[in-house]
Parts: C-alpha cells; structure tokens; sequence
C-alpha cells in the first residue's frame, strides 16, 4: 500500500516551517491583494531548490529533443523526449509536489490556485501539446515562475459548455491569424506574463457571429490553441475580481480586439494532428486539474481537523472541554473518515501516474466531485464546531469555508462532473 515516504515527510516538515514563517504571518495582506501570491511562490521555489530542478529538468528534456530533431542519438531520444503522457519539469516528483500542494492549500488555497494553472495548466500544455521552438521560448521561464503563466478557456456564455459556447474565435489573414472575443473567471488573468487561449477557427471569414453557418456548425467549428504573451496589441488584461473566496489567487478577464497572432504562437505550428486538436489538449488539461482538486481538497480537510481537535481541547462550556460532547465528537469523526478517503484518493493516483497508468478523464472527475464535497461539509462544520468565533475571520475557518467552496466550482462545476462520470460509465 502506497503511503508518505520518509523523504516526503520530511519535505512536509520543512514546506511547514516555511509556511509558518512566510505565509501565516501574511496572510491578512495576501487575502486583501495587498501582496500578490508570486513573490511568496518564487521565495518558496528558491528556498526548496524547485526552480533549479525544474530548470534542469527543462534543459534534459529539450537538449533531448534538440538531439532528435538533428538525428543525434535516435535511439534514446526516441526512448525519453515524448512529455505528453505527464513527464516534464516536475517528472518523477508527483509525491512532492502533492505534499507541498496540500500543506500549502491548508493555508493558502488561492495561493496554490495561482501555482497549479501557471505550472499545471500553463507550463503542461505548451510543454506537451507545443514544438522544440516554442518550448524552448516560453518554457524555461513559467517552469520557474520567473514568469506567470494563464490557462484561458472560460468565457461568459461558455462555462460548462466550454467548446460548444465558445464564441473566442480567430480567422485566418495570410500566414496569420486575427484573434478576437473575451475569456472570463482567468486565474493569474490580471498578471499573466504567458496565456494559452483557446478559439474557434472561423473558416468563413466573416467573424464568430457570421451568417450562413448553422448553429450545430459553429459548435462543431475546430478549435486552436495560442500562446499570447503580456502587452501585444489588441489584448487587455482586466483587474481582478472581488470574490468569495480564493482571495489570494488573482481572477480577471481577458479581451481581444484584432489581436495578430503569428504560426509561431499556434501551439504545434499546425492546425492539424497533436499540436492542432484544442479540444484533445484541454481535455487533458481538465484531467490534471480536477486530480489536483483532491489534492487541494486534502490540504483543506488537515487543516480543518488540526484546527478543530485543538479548538475542541481548549474550549469549554458547562465546566468541560467541548471535545467530550458526543456531537462534536462526530463532527471530528467525520473529518477523520473524510481525511483518510481523500488521501487515499491521493495515493492511488500517485501510484497510477508512477505505473503509467494515469487517471481516466472520468476517473479524475470522480475524485473531484467527492473530494471537493467532502472539504466544503469538513469546512463548514469546522465553522459550526467553532461556533460565533468560527464566523469570524481571525480564526481562520472562515477562510477555509470560502475557500473550499470554490473547489465545487472550480475546474468544472460539480454537476458537470456527473456527467463525465456517467459517460465513462456508459462507454464501457
């Protein structure tokens, strides 16, 4: 049975220090957007040696490519350069990175919204959908989080219906492409030095809203995906939203008025096969990410039971610890069976990516559904277990109540995520 390693405890003991060092105490300042998450994540990946590691991973993985590309060394290029089954900067450190997502969203969760779309969404897609050159343009700085990747999809009209609504759409002028519509609810959107876009390929030249094309057409239209860096002509980068929760992850919009985008910004550098299927490479995407909500979910549900098994030690009422009343007792309980099911979810996910057996789309979409239920009912009984004090923000459970409520949310709403289920189901 799968289970922590020595080395991975010990790297949580350390990514614990850190935390209490520079996260706890700025907090508040996080929260309220008075400091941006990415310099705390660069002082993180500087103190642990990720940025060195990622960056070396990098360079072994192009100069890998680089060999096969001029016919050096065929044999183990052949053998080690295909990254779009998972491999890359952070290949082979699955277990660190979970343990350092988990201790960190306990804390932090927008903190790690920001990290996980620029490295798990940003960093992944060019690395596994992109060619030699546009690897080795934008990926040594995002993997670093030297620079601030965003992963856009989302629009007004297109939430869960995200390629069927999406109304973002390019058309071809020449050897280039005229890029125009809106992306809305983009992590990393209002500071985003790097953003990977999906739109329609708009065939008939008139724009996203011409005539003559049916509606089934327009659904159906092919779509591209684009690396667009900060300050082209045409794109503007909103300011983050007020939100519930998530504070500390900057959420905004993104708009495009006749944005030129050039062949070398086309992820691939063709409208066809690996690099041109938009639809293949965000489903992809939507794998890794709804893993990494249980992930996040876990780091909430520590913290919740932390919190509440110390607040039930040193509260009393009526002459005695809250902890010896029967209902708080369930309450702990609950969160205990919840911690234990979501780390073992965890685990077997761990153990499927190192046997290369990654997680089904709908396998993934079951570990999100149950894992971000599960921290959303931990979070909010942790608030009633804490009574007026949990209501307040000083004690912190109210933070983590907001915070888990997104995960419901984020990555594909819940109810979606029964529909992926259903449909892995059915196709078998």
């Amino acid at each position: 049975m799968y289970e922590w390693s020595e080395t991975d405890l010990m790297i949580r003991d350390a990514v614990r220090a850190f935390i209490d060092k520079e996260i706890r105490p700025n907090l508040d300042a996080l929260e309220s957007g008075e400091i941006p998450p990415y310099p705390i994540i660069r002082k993180l990946f500087a103190e642990f040696g990720i940025d060195a590691m990622a960056r070396d991973s990098v360079e072994k993985m192009l100069a890998r490519e680089r060999a096969k590309a001029s016919g050096e060394d065929d044999d183990n290029a052949a053998r080690t350069s295909d990254t779009g089954s998972g491999g890359g900067a952070f290949e082979g450190q699955d277990s660190l990175m979970a343990v350092v997502t988990s201790e960190l969203a306990g804390v932090c969760m927008g903190l790690v919204s920001a990290l996980g779309v620029s490295l798990g969404l940003g960093a992944t897609t060019i690395m596994s959908r992109g060619t030699l050159a546009q690897k080795e343009r934008w990926l040594p700085g995002i993997v670093t989080m030297e620079k601030v990747a965003s992963w856009a999809i989302t629009e007004p009209d297109s939430g869960s219906d995200a390629f069927g609504g999406m109304r973002t759409y390019v058309r071809r002028d020449g050897e280039d492409y005229i890029l125009n519509g809106q992306k809305t609810f983009i992590t990393n959107g209002p500071y985003a030095d790097v953003m990977i876009v999906y739109a329609k390929l708009d065939e008939g030249g008139a724009g996203g809203s011409s005539g003559g094309a049916s509606a089934e057409d327009k659904r159906n239209r092919k779509v591209l995906t684009f690396v667009l860096d900060k300050g082209m002509e045409g794109l503007t980068q909103s300011a983050p939203f007020a939100k519930m929760g998530l504070h500390s992850s900057p959420t905004g919009e993104l708009f495009f008025n006749d944005v030129r985008l050039g062949r070398d910004r086309l992820l691939g550098e063709s409208e066809e096969g690996r690099g041109g299927d938009g639809r293949e490479s965000a489903r992809s995407s939507f794998t890794a990410e709804r893993t990494g909500v249980a992930i996040m979910a876990l780091g909430i549900i520590e913290e919740c039971r932390r919190l509440c098994i110390d607040y039930a030690r040193e509260r009393t009422l009526w002459g005695q610890e809250i902890g010896k009343f029967q209902l708080i007792q369930l309450k702990l309980a609950k969160m205990e069976i919840a911690r234990i099911n979501v780390q073992n979810m965890v685990f077997h996910s761990i153990e499927r990516a190192r046997a290369g057996k990654p997680l089904s789309l709908a396998e993934a979409s079951a570990m999100k559904l149950y894992s971000s239920e599960a921290a959303t009912d931990v979070a909010m009984d942790a608030v009633q277990l804490f009574g007026g004090n949990g209501y307040m923000a000083e004690y912190r459970v109210e933070q983590l109540a907001r915070d888990a409520k997104s995960l419901m949310i984020y990555a594909g709403s819940n109810e979606i995520q029964v529909t992926h289920i259903a449909k892995g189901l059915l196709a078998r």
